[in-house]
């Protein structure tokens, strides 16, 4: 498979091109016009898949140092500044969580988490949901990649678990036996957790850092204790309304705690390396709750959790070496977070908000509040990947919900929290929807359909209970 597809390509220069040079605004630096330009570009590049994020990135970087959208007439500074976000403490908090979530994987304990929670749980079909879940809870503080969580830890046990009971991938006349159910609510159960921890999935950080650029500060803490409510409504709500919408055939799993048994039995007792990565799990959780009292951020968290890891030699730096996702999502994510970054100090997000609050003057906060989350939610079915959406609308969203007096904590929070939950309208609206979806268990039409009902289910809890605890907690 060619990762350069040509054709998309080229229409995404010929887009970039086309915005280039249509006159800025009054009121809008050239600069600033020509930066939002290549900015689209990626982003429809992306969007098209034209190429991988990665090289969509790094033709960015080169065409706003070429192009010396940053520093006019200084070549020197145009390439610093179009690297200067590879520095941001932000990206490599995601980067270094990376290599941390090789760990869980390399050790084997997050396989041996899931197990155990099967065991507890999995005596029915809906229990065996609810385990599957509770596990990829229990990872997501610490597997930021949900991707690597869902697809490389709980989706081969949800599917190993599906066959045992007689639920093939290959026989359609089996699929709703087990493996639809659990196809759909383990990839629900995946992006409620990515919503929970600021950690959870790669975009959320990237929102944090939008919402410092516009003066809002948001900790790890503060996120966890703002998502906390809404999402256990969320994970105790979604596997019971699927097995009532999207029933399983196969209601009793009574043999899965067995099974899950004599799959931890094979695994033999924890050993050493899974002992150090639970401390190290346990050194991370503790740090981040309570980092800020010590003067400790997540960033430095995160490296003293690897430093423990390679020292430890739970990870060797040949495991960081080759932990591709993680250098990948460092160069992606440095690319937007630039470019985004600086679209906000050239003054362009400033006016954009400024142009839409004029329209939108004489409406109240409460008015405009839900609407601008309807519309960032609803819109990511133009989008395939949440990194994409994110870096393309949060800036922008929150900015104008700003200008029209919505509390600014709220907004950057809810959008925050939208990051995750948004990918259940498609099968290709976030990181693992394609692993799950392509066990071929789940017929794309009871997809949408599926995705959609959820999708209001999510947005009544928590935008209405959510609300009210959002009120408690002083938020609004």
């Amino acid at each position: 498979m060619k990762e350069i597809k040509y054709p998309q390509l080229l229409i995404t220069l010929a887009f970039g091109l086309l915005v280039w040079f249509i006159p800025a605004p009054a009121g809008v630096k050239p600069e600033a016009w020509h930066l939002l330009a290549i900015f689209l570009a990626t982003i429809l590049g992306i969007i098209l898949k034209a190429a991988s994020m990665g090289t969509m990135s790094m033709l960015a970087i080169t065409l706003v140092a070429i192009t010396g959208v940053l520093a006019p007439g200084d070549p020197g500074k145009s390439i610093s500044l179009a690297l200067s976000s590879f520095g941001d403490k932000v990206i490599w908090l995601i980067g270094i969580s990376f290599f941390i979530a090789r760990g869980f994987i390399k050790t084997g304990l997050g396989k041996r988490i899931a197990y155990l929670f099967i065991r507890i749980f999995g005596r029915s079909s809906l229990g065996l949901a609810y385990g599957l879940g509770l596990a990829d809870m229990v990872l997501a503080p610490a597997v930021p990649s949900n991707t690597a969580r869902g697809g490389g830890i709980i989706y081969p046990i949800m599917k190993s678990m599906a066959m045992n009971f007689g639920s093939v991938p290959e026989d359609p006349a089996t699929h709703r036996k087990l493996g639809a159910y659990l196809t759909l609510s383990s990839y629900n159960m995946n992006l409620i957790t990515s919503s929970l921890f600021l950690t959870g999935t790669a975009s959320n950080p990237m929102c944090q850092k939008f919402a410092r650029n516009l003066g809002i500060e948001i900790s790890w803490m503060s996120w966890f204790t703002a998502a906390i409510v809404p999402a256990a409504l969320s994970i105790l709500a979604v596997p019971y309304i699927l097995y009532r919408i999207y029933p399983p055939s196969l209601k009793s799993t009574g043999d899965a705690p067995a099974m899950a048994a004599a799959k931890l039995k094979e695994m033999g007792p924890v050993h050493r390396d899974e002992w150090l990565m639970l401390i190290a799990f346990v050194i991370l959780l503790v740090l981040w709750v309570s980092g800020e009292w010590f003067g400790i951020d997540a960033t430095t968290t995160a490296l003293i959790g690897l430093v423990f890891l390679l020292l430890s030699q739970v990870l060797t730096w040949e495991d960081v070496k080759s932990e591709k996702g993680a250098w990948d999502t460092i160069v992606w994510f440095s690319a937007l977070v630039m470019m985004a970054g600086f679209l906000n100090t050239l003054g362009f997000i400033p006016w954009f908000s400024e142009v839409i609050r004029q329209q939108v003057g004489n409406m109240r906060w409460t008015v405009a509040f839900p609407i601008i989350v309807l519309v960032y939610f609803y819109s990511h079915y133009i989008f395939a990947s949440a990194t994409a959406h994110v870096a393309a609308m949060y800036a922008a969203f929150l900015g104008v919900g700003i200008s029209v007096g919505i509390p600014g904590t709220l907004l950057a929070l809810v959008l925050g929290f939208c990051g995750g939950i948004f990918g259940t309208l498609t099968h290709y609206g976030h990181g693992p929807a394609p692993v799950f979806f392509g066990s071929s268990y789940v017929e794309l039409k009871d997809w949408w359909k599926c995705g959609f009902i959820l999708s209001i289910v999510y947005l009544i809890i928590w935008m209405g209970a959510g609300g009210g605890w959002w009120k408690v907690l002083g938020i609004w």
